[in-house]
């Protein structure tokens, strides 16, 4: 009779065990909170320290960069240029753009500026103002980061719009909206190898809109 009646209890307490819900601890929810992927993060901890240097180190002008692409690719690759060695990623080049606004799309979130660098009056690249940026050209043009730091591709395309949400923060908010046709603008940033016959896509990290 002992026997059952402990076998009854242990039943019992089973049953009721089978009801409860085990909730974390505040200590086992900070842990976890702590090891939670953060790209607005991680791009804050190397953004001064390592991103901006890096550009300004790595860039030409953007005469030279693009007149270099067009004569060999290979050594503007080498130069100022970075790719993934995953996907199908195209070579995305460091650069500096000094000229004046021909023509400005404020209307969209993905605001942009077509700048004439060489005075002919003409385009020659344009030169994102967001607050939406296209693209993930920053991310792409750092060779210090790769695919493979992170778990699968939705992290990687977390991590490329955090750059692009840092660099609207910083500095693209703060631009001007209206009379900018005709104004000079220096930047420094980051383009993807065009499609032959479009504009180069430029994405800055620090821009400048002069009288």
């Amino acid at each position: 009779m002992p026997q059952m009646r402990a076998a009854a209890v242990l039943v019992a307490c089973a049953l009721a065990m089978s009801g409860c819900k085990f909730v974390k601890t505040a200590d086992q929810q900070a842990e976890a909170a702590a090891g939670a992927f953060d790209p607005d993060k991680l791009v804050a901890d190397i953004w001064d320290a390592k991103v901006v240097p890096y550009l300004k180190g790595r860039a030409g002008s953007f005469q030279e960069v693009s007149a270099l692409v067009s004569g060999n690719l290979d050594a503007a690759a080498q130069k100022y240029g970075h790719k993934e060695k995953q996907g199908n990623a195209p070579w995305t080049f460091a650069a500096t753009v000094k000229g004046k606004i021909t023509s400005a799309e404020t209307k969209s979130r993905a605001g942009s500026v077509d700048v004439d660098v060489d005075g002919d009056g003409k385009a020659d690249v344009r030169v994102a103002i967001g607050p939406a940026i296209r693209g993930t050209a920053i991310r792409d043009v750092l060779d210090f980061v790769n695919f493979n730091e992170f778990k699968n591709q939705i992290e990687w395309a977390q991590y490329g719009k955090a750059f692009n949400t840092r660099i609207n923060t910083l500095s693209l908010e703060k631009l001007p909206r209206d009379g900018l046709v005709g104004r000079e603008v220096e930047a420094l940033g980051a383009y993807p190898l065009p499609a032959a016959g479009q504009l180069p896509q430029f994405v800055p990290v620090t821009i400048t809109v002069g009288g």
